[in-house]
């Protein structure tokens, strides 16, 4: 916890109130105060707003370009309500006049630490939600991907995760950190093909004041801010090879150090990458290092395209319109069988992304209860065509029905046994049963 103010003695008073239940640093001005936040993880600010030279407004403005979420508590010993309305905008979590005593003191610290305990929380519920997009489906690859994000979420290795543009890469990667010991802590993203390649190694790895035009105060990187949390690096396969030899030594040594710095600063996170690229084929062309994908590729995990896994197109479709119904506030509307088989029918070469951006769109857009097929082939793209079900996956549809049947027969019905046999989870065994509307028979009763 950093206190500052330019008053030795009501430093002395606020650390000696404080101390008993956290650690304590003071500073008298704001850019002591700053040089401390560049160097120290703070819990929370709690600083005068008369300071010599930068006031605590100016301070509260470096400190949120640092850390965005630092809670940042302003005291005044005559401040104006205008100044307090200010400070809130500015991301104050709270403004106490002085005097106040130790009870309010705590008070207002520990409101302020549970304000951040809750934004974290409302994050991680969105996140979990927008997870959930990923996780939905039947198939045997989103049975596989379930299975391997539960068991790499428990270990500290570092995952790769491969697939196709809005296949839903970076909501596997947030369902690993949901599930980790480190939910708690931070998850910074950093997407290496939305920026030009000079920025993402400032991005990743920060900067120090005057490292380089433009560059008017310090800023932490990515890898910085994800300590104690995960770094998900998305289209890492568009990293530069120079910026790719920096993190490279930088998850081997667990150190960094900010362009223009020179001091070495430790950091933990977990790093779990993603691209759409094969990057094999990259490392043959020489854009990408064997040694980096080596650290990398630890744990792989593929997300299939839609298109290949149409079976969990239906229920992907139920859990947007459920999402998004109560969103917008039409849950009542429902969505035709032949709706959903036609979307069933289409390629998606956005994957999920395309899927969830047209249901909802179809929700605000439909007037009347149902959505129907002549509604989705409006929102479908004009070129679109229809891929008619294969006559081969049907045949493969009846042999896998038929073997399933038959395995149920040999097995009494135990469905235990049967998918030990059949090499399946049980859950996803009584999920193809009830799509089969597989039932028991007389025979084996």
């Amino acid at each position: 916890m950093l206190v500052v103010d330019d008053e030795p003695s009501v430093l002395l008073e606020i650390s000696g109130a404080l101390k008993r239940r956290y650690d304590v640093v003071t500073a008298q001005s704001a850019e002591a105060a700053e040089a401390i936040l560049s160097k120290e993880r703070i819990d929370l600010l709690l600083t005068d707003l008369r300071l010599p030279g930068k006031d605590g407004l100016h301070l509260l403005e470096s400190a949120k370009t640092l850390s965005p979420d630092l809670p940042v508590v302003i005291m005044s010993g005559h401040g104006t309500i205008e100044e307090a309305v200010r400070a809130t905008h500015m991301g104050a979590a709270d403004f106490v006049e002085k005097p106040f005593g130790p009870d309010r003191l705590n008070v207002t610290v520990e409101r302020a630490l549970e304000l951040r305990e809750l934004k974290r929380e409302n994050e991680s519920l969105r996140s979990l939600a927008g997870a959930a997009d990923a996780m939905v489906g039947e198939s045997r690859a989103m049975e596989q991907v379930r299975a391997e994000v539960a068991k790499v979420a428990r270990s500290e290795a570092k995952v790769l995760i491969t697939g196709e543009s809005g296949s839903g890469k970076e909501l596997v990667a947030r369902a690993i950190h949901r599930a980790s010991p480190r939910s708690r802590g931070p998850f910074e993203k950093l997407n290496c093909a939305a920026l030009p390649k000079d920025l993402v190694e400032s991005e990743l790895f920060g900067y120090e004041k005057g490292a380089f035009t433009g560059a008017a105060q310090m800023k932490r990187g990515r890898l910085e801010a994800a300590d104690r949390g995960t770094l998900f690096l998305d289209e890492v396969g568009d990293m530069s090879l120079e910026t790719q030899a920096k993190f490279l030594r930088a998850i081997e040594t667990g150190e960094i150090e900010r362009l223009g710095g020179t001091r070495t600063i430790q950091v933990d996170a977990r790093i779990v990458a993603a691209t759409n690229k094969n990057l094999s084929e990259e490392i043959q062309a020489g854009r990408f290092r064997e040694d980096l994908f080596y650290r990398l590729n630890v744990v792989p995990i593929h997300v299939q395209p839609l298109r290949a896994r149409r079976e969990d197109i239906p229920l992907l479709v139920e859990h947007f319109m459920g999402r998004f119904g109560q969103e917008h506030g039409r849950s009542m509307r429902r969505i035709a069988k032949e709706a959903v088989e036609r979307l069933t029918r289409y390629s998606w070469p956005g994957n999920v992304r395309e899927l969830k951006n047209l249901i909802e769109r179809l929700l605000i857009m439909t007037e009347g209860d149902t959505i129907g097929p002549h509604e989705v082939e409006a929102a479908l793209p004009a070129d679109s065509e229809e891929e008619p079900v294969s006559e081969i996956r049907a045949a493969r549809d009846r042999a896998e029905r038929d073997a399933i049947q038959a395995t149920l027969r040999q097995c009494s019905w135990n469905v235990t046994e049967a998918a030990k046999r059949l090499g399946m989870d049980r859950g996803y065994l009584h999920r193809k049963i009830k799509r089969y509307g597989l039932v028991r028979d007389a025979q084996t009763s």
